[in-house]
């Protein structure tokens, strides 16, 4: 299988603070989330993953290139296959909008008036193209963030590095930022590294994820197959006669803790040992209400988020 990231023992100081310590990982191309509280090394990755930093230690290869960028004379040739999203804004005052994008284009090395066409194009597609001619200081924060993801798609690379792409953002705001990046990996094809501490992000848009504490992967996989299945833990739906209080006394009763209820049929519940899901069945007739769906609960991803790190911070 090619590998989008191959990383092995990577580590790196600043004086007498480790970043990180012996990172290894192979990550196949898709949409990877990049876990971890702040201070984890999620950004110092990413800039050793762009050939912005060497390593201390170690050794590895992005797109089959190597990163050791203090050795490598053709990090360049890495850098223009990659489109990077910084957290900071990274915007030159007094610049429009399309000036921006277009010269960002021609840092990854375009000729002039390819990066002028194509910057249009892409603003036109982040819905950004009634502001395109005006100046950056004028544009709000959820603008400035997709101006941001402009300048990381100008030259169509294979991958994006985004580090922090909702920071800042209103809901409505971060809910559109995160359908364009499921877009961009699903009908698009690109390879999407999104570096956060937000869980929420991770779960709407990436499926495979890695988990950074203290400079140190934690775990790294799907996250189905990280996530714990849970025997004890289950989701009902009800239906009959709502509020169902004599069905959750009698759950109670029995031993089961509800978790939630919505007042409208949905519970979440815990069972005791030895239960049988016969049992949601059999107490239900009685206390008028029907069991329409019964379904297992497994470990949420913020459950096993702060399973991994919790015994770690």
């Amino acid at each position: 299988m090619n590998l989008l990231i191959d990383l092995q023992n990577i580590s790196r100081s600043y004086g007498s603070m480790a970043a990180l310590k012996d990172v290894t990982l192979q990550l196949a191309p898709g949409r990877i989330g990049l876990l971890g509280p702040n201070g984890a090394g999620k950004s110092t990755l990413l800039k050793i993953l762009m050939g912005l930093l060497p390593p201390s230690a170690g050794s590895g290869r992005i797109l089959d290139h190597a990163i050791d960028s203090h050795k490598n004379k053709e990090a360049w040739k890495l850098r223009r296959q990659i489109g990077f999203m910084p957290e900071a804004d990274a915007l030159i005052p007094g610049l429009k909008g399309v000036e921006y994008v277009a010269l960002a284009g021609e840092l990854y090395g375009m000729p002039r008036k390819q990066a002028e066409r194509r910057a249009h194009e892409v603003l036109t597609y982040l819905e950004l193209e009634d502001a395109r001619y005006r100046r950056l200081e004028e544009y709000s924060t959820g603008m400035k963030q997709r101006l941001k993801l402009a300048q990381a798609l100008i030259h169509d690379p294979e991958v994006l590095l985004l580090d922090e792409p909702t920071s800042g953002l209103d809901p409505a705001g971060r809910r559109a930022m995160l359908r364009l990046l499921l877009q961009l990996g699903k009908e698009f094809g690109k390879s999407l590294i999104l570096c956060t501490h937000l869980l929420g992000d991770v779960e709407q848009a990436c499926e495979t994820i890695v988990i950074l504490l203290h400079g140190q992967v934690q775990g790294q996989g799907l996250v189905r197959d990280l996530c714990a299945s849970r025997l004890d833990r289950y989701r009902l739906l009800l239906q009959g006669e709502l509020p169902a209080e004599r069905y959750i006394a009698a759950l109670r009763s029995a031993g089961v803790q509800v978790l939630r209820d919505n007042g409208r049929g949905e519970l979440r519940v815990l069972t005791p040992e030895g239960w049988n899901t016969r049992d949601f069945f059999a107490l239900s007739e009685p206390n008028e209400v029907a069991v329409r769906g019964l379904q297992r609960d497994d470990e949420t991803l913020e459950e096993m988020f702060y399973r991994m790190v919790g015994r770690k911070t």
